[in-house]
């Protein structure tokens, strides 16, 4: 059994591979949960960043996602920079971000963090977090991440088991067996309990000795990784390869493809935690939530007197226990409704019984099937230079508004299908068409014919907000053939 020092640093690793299907229209494909302000006026992942934000306590976190999120997260994170006390500069707290080709399951993304933290710290102990769960105690929470530390010290692999308040039928539970020798509110694990039915989670509740699994777990990195190569070695295997064979890109690290790829797509309890004797768990009241579907928000959402949840310009009239959400601007009403969830954006409106918020996954599939556009994307589509977002189209054309962030700049490209008109609403552009530049300013314009090589950026000190028209045969996103991309891109 490996031993950590009590000396030993909790490196946050922090978990952002999900989609979150079942908060469609809000969360799509290239815009997940884990991005939105869903809960505050921050994002879930940057929540979860400054959630470990104390340097006493932590080191700076290490974000394993999508490589298709990179430019996303890079931005939320340099963004509270400054609230863990950084610089403006690069995302807070010297945090890494690890780009994974193809998605496996949670016992490969712990092990490539374990294998960076051990070669770091040989002590070190990784707190595992996905980016997109609410915690609303952050008192309690630090208070079992400490209970949780010491339990590691002892060669314990530690989970945090939320105590139940509903018998939830869509959560996987723990029991608890004896309490760990020397080490109070930390028990060993007794059984993992796959998601129940109803009769079944309302016995859990009334024993009281059976949590939710929150999916967050505390471990010392050495022991996991032992643990893991003899459970499931392939994955081991597949996760050294990819890291030695990976390389630096930008501010990332880019694990091998290939390599990755023959990880075996399996769950971190499903790898090690049903199986090792060494599991621990760490009872906890956090006010937790991991905002599985819509009806999550509703129950933790500041309630009118009829039991409605509001946000945006919304209004439940003589209606109860609805949740409502308008974030396009446009007025959402209700009337006589009960239990029902109305949520509009730009481009979709979902209404559903607020009982079947579960069951969102089928029809964004169904959606998916059909060859739409709304599960994948947003109007709004952001990019590492800032976000376009389309206003228009008709045949042959095509209307966006392009926001580009100080200092940045689109790749160098020409278009073989379209034309394009640039109108400059306010900011400072900085055009290259051909072999000129040109500068413009707010209520100035630029055309670029088709075919011709071409470039946009902002050399100002505020964000670039201006008018594109496009005219041409073809007018999709593939049609760009990039010369030169500051951001590594294709």
């Amino acid at each position: 059994m490996t031993n950590t020092s009590h000396n030993a640093r909790i490196f946050p690793v922090i978990l952002s591979g999900g989609s979150g299907v079942r908060l469609w229209p809000m969360s799509r494909e290239q815009y997940p949960k884990q991005f939105l302000p869903l809960c505050s006026e921050r994002s879930m992942l940057q929540e979860t960043a400054l959630r470990v934000a104390d340097p006493a306590l932590f080191a700076p976190p290490l974000v394993v996602c999508n490589q298709e999120h990179r430019f996303v997260i890079a931005e939320q994170m340099r963004q509270v920079g400054p609230m863990r006390g950084q610089g403006q500069e690069g995302v807070p707290g010297g945090a890494r971000i690890v780009l994974e080709p193809v998605g496996r399951n949670t016992a490969a993304a712990a092990a490539v963090a374990a294998l960076i933290v051990a070669e770091q710290d040989p002590d070190g102990r990784l707190l595992l977090l996905p980016a997109d769960h609410v915690i609303q105690d952050q008192a309690a929470f630090l208070e079992a991440v400490g209970v949780a530390a010491r339990a590691a010290d002892a060669g314990r692999l530690a989970t945090f088991g939320i105590v139940p308040t509903a018998p939830e039928t869509g959560y996987g539970y723990i029991r608890r067996g004896l309490p760990l020798d020397g080490h109070k509110d930390a028990y060993r694990v007794a059984a993992f309990v796959e998601k129940p039915p109803r009769a079944e989670a309302e016995r859990y509740l009334a024993e009281g000795d059976v949590f939710w699994n929150s999916g967050m777990f505390l471990l010392p990195a050495r022991r996991y990784l032992e643990e893991l190569e003899h459970w499931e070695p392939a994955v081991l295997a597949a996760c050294r390869a990819a890291l030695a064979a990976g390389r630096a890109d930008l501010d990332f690290f880019r694990l091998e493809e290939e390599s990755f790829a023959a990880a075996p797509s399996i769950s971190i309890d499903h790898a090690v935690m049903e199986r090792t004797d060494a599991a621990a768990v760490v009872p906890c009241a956090i006010g937790w939530t991991d905002v599985g579907a819509w009806s999550a928000l509703w129950d933790i959402g500041a309630k009118d007197e009829d039991g409605n949840v509001c946000h945006g310009d919304a209004i439940a009239w003589d209606s109860r226990g609805c949740y409502v959400r308008s974030e396009d601007g446009a007025l959402v009403a209700l009337l006589g409704m009960e239990d029902a969830v109305v949520v509009a954006t730009e481009d979709a409106v979902l209404v559903a019984a607020k009982d079947r918020a579960q069951d969102i996954k089928p029809l964004v599939e169904h959606l998916k099937a059909q060859g739409r556009d709304e599960p994948r994307q947003h109007r709004r589509v952001h990019r590492p230079w800032g976000y376009y977002q389309s206003l228009h189209a008709g045949d042959r054309f095509q209307v966006k508004r392009l926001t580009v962030a100080p200092g940045a700049r689109l790749s160098l490209q020409k278009h073989y299908h379209r034309a394009e008109h640039w109108v400059v609403v306010n900011g400072t552009a900085l055009v290259t068409r051909g072999e000129e530049q040109i500068l413009l300013r707010e209520n100035e314009s630029v055309y670029i014919p088709l075919g011709t090589m071409h470039r946009l950026e902002n050399p100002g000190k505020v964000p670039l907000n201006l008018i594109e028209v496009q005219s041409g045969a073809y007018l999709g996103e593939d049609d760009i053939v990039r010369v030169d991309d500051h951001y590594g891109r294709p």
